[in-house]
């Protein structure tokens, strides 16, 4: 990637998080294009230079989160550690990325009411290709006689809920930060798996 097309890609994304944050306050409906460049202190016209409108800034915003998800989790996966330590290191990264992008995770958006064809296909799949990515590790886990035999789906789903809902209650004032709650909320998740 050259330095012109990564500048491009780091302006997107400073975009697609103050659109956001923007689309959280006051809710996608009620947003405007002049909203999002009023809040950027950039003209309507520069940020249609980089989305074609409103719903193609929150396609590229919900697909850059799952995008970043994928990343890490696979990253996580080809790293040469225990199995146990691995997933522990998935939920961690999770729960602290989760907490770093609250305004995108809080606008607890349904892909199919926003998103069709072409675009809700690769929603899906990434999200897909994530949970996948999950139950390859709960199952290496249970393979590897360290986790109990559970059904990796339901397990899968109950753990990925509960360090989603974290964003609902968690205060960046309060006493921890969020590498210390997500320290204590994956030990917790571990508990669920580990055999006894």
């Amino acid at each position: 990637m050259s330095l012109r097309e990564k500048k491009t890609a780091k302006k997107k994304a400073d975009i697609l998080r103050s659109a956001v944050e923007v689309i959280a306050e006051k809710g996608y409906h009620a947003t405007t294009m002049e909203d999002i460049a009023a809040k950027l202190l950039m003209t309507k016209g520069s940020v249609y230079y980089y989305f074609k409108d409103k719903q193609d800034l929150l396609y590229q915003s919900y697909k850059m989160l799952l995008e970043q998800s994928n990343k890490m989790i696979t990253e996580i996966i080809n790293m040469n550690l225990p199995i146990k330590e691995k997933l522990e290191k998935v939920m961690k990264s999770h729960i602290v990325f989760i907490i770093s992008e609250r305004s995108s995770y809080g606008l607890k958006v349904k892909p199919e009411h926003y998103f069709e064809g072409e675009q809700l296909e690769i929603i899906f799949g990434l999200q897909e290709n994530y949970a996948n990515s999950f139950d390859q590790l709960i199952e290496e886990g249970i393979q590897a006689k360290i986790f109990s035999e559970v059904d990796v789906k339901i397990v899968r789903n109950l753990i990925i809920g509960a360090m989603n809902w974290v964003i609902q209650w968690y205060s960046t004032e309060g006493k921890k930060s969020a590498e210390e709650m997500a320290e204590i909320i994956s030990e917790y998740l571990m508990k669920i798996l580990i055999r006894s």
